[in-house]
């Protein structure tokens, strides 16, 4: 045997004893489930909560195209509507610019008549 000197002696406490409560402790480690379980516990719960996220972002972004092809076809019907009565002036003035080049040209033959008459 190694003789050792006191003063190591103090510092030395010899083998660690263990107390009761470090062995319930080692116990219900022993018991308790892995932590990858938690984890895997901790991540399904978070892809339930990103599944309804993404269920919920869904419906939203689903209105919100709805309400914008409802916008999309009531200003179709709008412009459909303006086109037509655009079509309609035009229709009208073109109308009116014939009658009106109808009129010059028959003014036009009428002061031609007269004036052949005063010349003659």
């Amino acid at each position: 045997m190694q003789r050792v000197p006191p003063k190591e002696m103090k510092n030395n406490p010899g083998p660690k004893q263990t107390t009761s409560l470090e062995m319930e402790t080692w116990a219900n480690q022993a018991k308790s489930p892995p932590k990858k379980k938690k984890h895997c516990q901790k991540t399904s719960t978070t892809f339930d909560s990103l599944e309804t996220t993404t269920a919920r972002s869904s419906g939203e972004i689903s209105m919100l195209f709805s309400n914008f092809a409802d916008m999309l076809s009531e200003r179709a019907a709008v412009d459909t509507s303006q086109r037509m009565d655009l079509e309609n002036l035009l229709k009208e003035a073109q109308s009116i610019e014939a009658f009106l080049k109808d009129k010059k040209s028959h003014l036009k033959q009428t002061l031609e008549r007269i004036s052949d008459q005063l010349s003659d």
